[in-house]
């Protein structure tokens, strides 16, 4: 039986479902690690800022956030980032980089084996 999930945003719930599903039936572990990272309680979740996913990452990298992405410090570099929300000043330095912000659910749909796809927390 599956543990219940204490969360009352039912946009989460229903990713974080989606995700262990992901994570079973393609035998991506991935998934199931970004499921668990979301459903941590918010105050044990750390924000991601663009700067770091700048000094980390490589330049065409696809890379998860599972949480909120900000935008302190400089984007350089073209990325494929998906966060389960973003601040409105991160979408615009990912833009201006010449990179794409989406949704987790969207790169789920994209790359349901998770290949290529870094976990950034």
């Amino acid at each position: 039986m599956a543990h219940p999930i204490p969360k009352e945003n039912s946009e989460l719930v229903r990713l974080i479902v989606e995700l262990r599903r992901a994570a079973r039936s393609n035998k991506a572990p991935i998934w199931a690690s970004v499921a668990d990272r979301l459903e941590r309680p918010r105050h044990q979740v750390t924000p991601v800022n663009v700067g770091h996913l700048d000094r980390l990452t490589e330049a065409g990298e696809t890379v998860v956030v599972p949480g909120k992405l900000l935008a302190f410090g400089p984007l350089s570099k073209k990325l494929t980032v998906a966060a389960f929300s973003y601040s409105k000043d991160a979408r615009t330095k990912i833009h201006a980089a010449g990179g794409v912000a989406i949704t987790v659910h969207d790169l789920l749909k994209v790359k349901p084996d998770g290949a290529g796809v870094r976990l950034f927390a």
